[in-house]
């Protein structure tokens, strides 16, 4: 009877452990929408600022080009950089 016993007392010891408290998961809950939620804004803020780069690129390029054609214009060797 005692491995029994102590099969009983092993199978009811981990059927306990394994209850979780209704609030417990409430709040882990809770905090999984909040990690979402803030990885969501995470995305916007890298989509605005791949806007921004993207943008510079442009106004870089546009600079780039114009200064070209005034050295163009003026006759002067321009030595491009990679």
């Amino acid at each position: 009877m005692r491995p029994m016993r102590r099969l009983m007392l092993v199978f009811a010891a981990t059927a306990l452990g394994g209850c979780v408290n209704t609030r417990v998961q409430e709040n882990i809950a809770q905090a999984m929408i909040d990690v979402g939620n803030e990885l969501a804004g995470l995305r916007q803020d890298v989509a605005t600022l791949q806007q921004t780069v993207d943008s510079l690129r442009m106004v870089a390029a546009r600079q780039d080009t114009v200064i070209e054609h005034l050295a163009t214009l003026a006759g002067l060797p321009l030595t491009h950089r990679p």
